[in-house]
């Protein structure tokens, strides 16, 4: 009735409620075209529906089919299963997408701009897990084991590609751990080699051993244009790459299916700052920019973008993180300041 966009809005656990605030008044100040629908999970959901991924949760985003997510807490070590990696396999979010791009300037690295493309739902995060007891240690012997599917594999890599060549990138780069891996990850190579076929003379295809690309992204991270690789290394390497231009302060993502899409602001839920207001907000608001272009309000992602890079650049608006002293709520006024203007 209202003619906006039906969106789940996931407050988040930690610092999610102060960032996720902020984001939602910018976006209200430039006409925001989602209606939200607020729902908890993590550790807000056990405290208000006992379950980290409450069935209220799970039944707005199949009927909006679209969430803009603040951090969860996962318990490192045991309590319940990451809530992010549930929600990846509940809505077949296969493919992870984790832009970064320079936008504070003098920096240990300049004119960033990367893409990764992460599987999303197999690999090592299948959890496939148990231990084996020896003697009188019942966790004597830990057993993992990964998960790779050539359809699977074949499908991340084409995403890689079409997201290249709608966004005029010129490469792809294959990133995995086939030397030893050889099955696992050989087989991931393998569909890239296959796809890669299917966009000669359009986009590039090179690859790469995940240790080797570490290396290199911290010595030449200009040679990479868009890299995709499994699960776990692209969980990794999407850090490693936030810290080129600022830290995950600085790093969106989308988890993205053919029946519902997720965005995300990639770092933790900071338990030792919630409350304070000093979170920087950017992650996620940049995310909200990724779920503009989404739903095809391009105007209104780059209207998003030249505000954050203004308030960022010209007015020198900073979170503590990125060396200045704002609050978070500061940094969202100085960004619906230059909205205004």
């Amino acid at each position: 009735m209202s003619g906006k966009i039906p969106a789940t809005l996931i407050p988040g656990d930690g610092i999610g409620p102060e960032i996720t605030e902020a984001v939602t008044r910018i976006l209200d100040a430039m006409g925001s075209p989602f209606e939200w629908d607020v729902q908890q999970g993590g550790m807000a959901g056990i405290q208000s529906a006992g379950d980290p991924l409450p069935g209220a949760l799970i039944d707005s985003i199949r009927r909006t089919k679209l969430a803009l997510k603040g951090p969860l807490t996962t318990p490192v070590g045991g309590g319940f299963r990451s809530v992010n990696v549930r929600l990846r396999e509940e809505f077949e979010l296969y493919a992870n997408l984790r832009p970064v791009k320079t936008m504070v300037p003098g920096g240990r690295y300049e004119d960033i701009d990367l893409v990764l493309v992460r599987e999303n739902i197999e690999g090592l995060y299948v959890a496939f897990e148990h231990f084996i007891a020896v003697g009188d240690d019942p966790h004597a012997v830990a057993i993992s084991s990964g998960v790779n599917t050539h359809a699977e594999a074949r499908r991340i890599v084409r995403f890689a590609f079409e997201y290249a060549l709608a966004h005029g990138r010129k490469k792809v780069t294959v990133v995995h751990k086939a030397n030893v891996l050889k099955a696992l990850t050989g087989l991931f190579l393998q569909a890239g080699r296959e796809i890669a076929k299917e966009y000669e003379g359009r986009v590039a295809m090179d690859d790469r051993i995940v240790d080797a690309c570490a290396m290199q992204l911290v010595m030449n991270p200009w040679q990479f244009d868009v890299i995709v690789t499994t699960n776990l290394f692209g969980d990794i390497l999407s850090d490693q790459m936030s810290g080129l231009v600022g830290g995950l302060g600085m790093a969106p993502g989308a988890n993205i299916g053919e029946k519902a899409a997720i965005f995300e602001a990639v770092h933790g839920s900071a338990p030792d700052i919630a409350g304070k207001g000093i979170a920087n907000p950017l992650a996620l608001l940049l995310a909200a920019g990724l779920m503009l272009k989404h739903v095809n309000r391009d105007d209104q992602a780059t209207r998003l973008r030249t505000a954050i890079e203004q308030t960022l650049q010209i007015d020198n608006v900073r979170t503590a993180d990125l060396g200045g002293k704002v609050s978070t709520a500061d940094f969202a006024n100085a960004v619906i300041k230059r909205l205004a203007a």
